[in-house]
């Protein structure tokens, strides 16, 4: 029987505002608070509310037999929680039906496995406990950063427990191999690799309402023919996409939430039934092994790691950020361990690229790449400085790691003996009251 495995990515970074030259040292808050809040209710007003209805009544229509998963940064959470908390409210009821999944991935939706792999750990642990906390579910499939992966990164992902993995359908990864199948990782073979069609995929996003696509106008029996029309060994169709396809990339007037809404329908009626990844990688068998000896992506049509690190300008932004990450990591500041989440975020990145941003978009809030190198490299001046402030440059970092040993060994020492002193001086309850000393009685004569 073929399956159907719907994914959705929901992310927004915490925009920087205009900060200057002259701001570093001064300033230390780093936020667009108004675009941010504006940008995430408008976001969630389009897409999140009228789609996790949508789905919600999707589930209970068709009793349990449609299913989806999802992936929400945790900095995204972060935004849902201080400006929409009705939306995490919705992903709440979707998670009790017991019909969706949530994926793990770094919290700060970051380029950390490709720059630091104990940062990359951290921020997996991270996002895994607040999916946790949030939704009830410890994630047991894992989905990196726009879907980068390379077999390092595979290997890294394996030894954290997980083991199944999305990635890109991309054509120097799979060569002849068809994106229907369960496989796994050519370098770390207990790994199983779940594939994005990209086909399916990018028709819903990307040409869905283009008048001047030869299949315009895609309606949902369409798709769904076209699934069942391919071989019968493929067993699985992952169609994976931003969350913001619905209601905000192609706005509700293009009949996008009527599309989805009928999709079940036809599906079920031809016998193709829907799947969350967990499901898919415990019950499917793998047909073979893909190998990535460099990180792919599912951006662009390169599908490459360039939208983030094609530049000298990310390049140098991207070594400056994470040569500090070791000291970050010592500091106990909850306000610099803050920020160093928000500015790992890889859009900061994304928007110094000439290539995708040479002038003014919709997408990036600068002019140009140039524009977001210069603003992001002065917050990032002032954020090195705050923590060369609490550890100086000059001090190695084997230096600083052991005089923090020491210390965190001498509170806990301090403990101890304040434990024992208060156990010392405490009465046993057991133990009895001295009788009073009664005063003699002065005789008078």
């Amino acid at each position: 029987m073929k399956t159907i495995c719907f994914y959705f990515q929901i992310h927004q970074p915490f925009r920087l505002k205009r900060y200057r030259f002259f701001d570093i040292g001064s300033d230390h808050y780093y936020y667009d608070d108004f675009s941010n809040e504006d940008i995430i209710r408008g976001i969630a007003n389009r897409t999140l509310l009228p789609a996790n209805a949508m789905l919600l009544d999707l589930i209970k229509e068709y009793k349990g037999k449609f299913k989806v998963a999802f992936s929400l940064s945790g900095v995204i959470l972060e935004q849902l929680e201080i400006y929409v908390p009705e939306a995490i409210d919705g992903f709440k009821e979707l998670a009790k039906t017991g019909c969706v999944e949530f994926i793990a991935e770094t919290y700060d939706h970051s380029l950390a496995s490709l720059k630091d792999s104990e940062e990359f750990k951290n921020q997996v642990k991270a996002h895994s406990d607040k999916i946790q906390l949030l939704f009830g579910q410890t994630p047991t499939v894992f989905r990196n950063t726009e879907l980068i992966y390379s077999d390092d990164i595979a290997q890294s992902v394996y030894e954290m427990g997980y083991k199944a993995m999305m990635i890109e359908g991309a054509k120097h990864v799979l060569g002849w191999k068809s994106p229907n199948y369960l496989y796994v990782s050519a370098g770390c073979p207990k790994l199983k690799l779940l594939v994005r069609n990209m086909k399916y995929s990018d028709d819903i996003s990307f040409r869905f309402s283009n008048y001047d696509w030869s299949e315009y106008p895609l309606v949902s029996d369409k798709l769904i023919n076209w699934i069942a029309a391919s071989p019968e060994s493929e067993q699985i169709v992952n169609i994976w996409m931003n969350y913001e396809v619905l209601g905000s990339l192609q706005p509700s007037e293009t009949g996008i939430f009527e599309f989805f809404k009928a999709i079940p329908r036809f599906a079920l009626a031809k016998g193709i039934g829907f799947s969350m990844p967990s499901e898919v990688a415990n019950v499917l068998k793998p047909s073979g092994e893909l190998t990535a000896p460099y990180p792919c992506s599912w951006a662009g049509e390169e599908k490459d790691i360039n939208p983030w690190l094609g530049n000298r300008l990310q390049q140098e932004a991207v070594a400056k950020l994470y040569g500090i990450g070791e000291r970050v990591r010592m500091v106990r500041d909850r306000r610099l361990r803050q920020d160093w989440d928000y500015l790992q975020a890889s859009d900061h990145f994304n928007f110094m690229s000439t290539k995708l941003f040479p002038g003014p978009s919709v997408y990036s809030p600068y002019e140009n790449a140039y524009d977001a190198f210069n603003n992001y490299m002065n917050v990032l001046s002032d954020f090195i400085d705050r923590v060369n402030g609490q550890f100086p440059a000059n001090i190695e970092n084997e230096e600083l790691n052991a005089l923090l040993t020491t210390i965190l060994n001498q509170e806990k020492e301090i403990k101890r003996l304040k434990k024992e002193l208060e156990t010392s001086t405490k009465k046993p309850e057991s133990e009895e009251k001295p009788a009073a000393i009664k005063p003699k009685k002065t005789v008078v004569h």
